[in-house]
């Protein structure tokens, strides 16, 4: 048997040892930590504690003689940005917006044809997760 004093050099390949590897490693770590936050993230739809949470703006509308008014236009005001965004009532007179801001004031009213409702406010002031307001179309004068 014969020693050499030189020493035999590894075949990175096959050993794994190489820094190229080692670098493989870390990035299949770091991607597999990044896409387990992301799903962990997008499963918690609720608001965090001290977060505002949405609210919801719903209501009948109705017509001088009591009846509901159906496909009346509802608009609701964002006093903020003065953004309108409207409805039409449902075949029973009711109306619906989700996902309204808690910090911000609303003005909501509603028309049919030639008659409108007075306006009427959602304060910011209004800790109302569900609030209810009924608007009545007036008669014209």
């Amino acid at each position: 048997m014969r020693f050499s004093s030189k020493k035999r050099r590894r075949n990175p390949t096959k050993t794994g040892n190489s820094p190229s590897s080692g670098f493989s490693r870390f990035l299949a770590l770091v991607t597999a930590l990044v896409v387990c936050a992301s799903l962990g993230g997008a499963q918690s739809a609720k608001p965090k504690k001290g977060e505002a949470q949405p609210r919801t703006l719903t209501g009948v509308i109705s017509l001088p003689d009591g009846k509901q008014a159906v496909r009346a236009v509802v608009l609701l005001e964002n006093t903020k940005t003065k953004s309108i965004i409207s409805f039409y009532s449902q075949p029973d007179g009711s109306y619906f917006f989700h996902e309204l801001s808690p910090d911000v004031d609303y003005r909501v009213s509603a028309r049919l044809e030639d008659q409108t409702s007075p306006t009427r406010t959602l304060s910011a002031f209004d800790s109302r997760k569900e609030a209810v307001i009924n608007l009545k179309i007036e008669q014209k004068k």
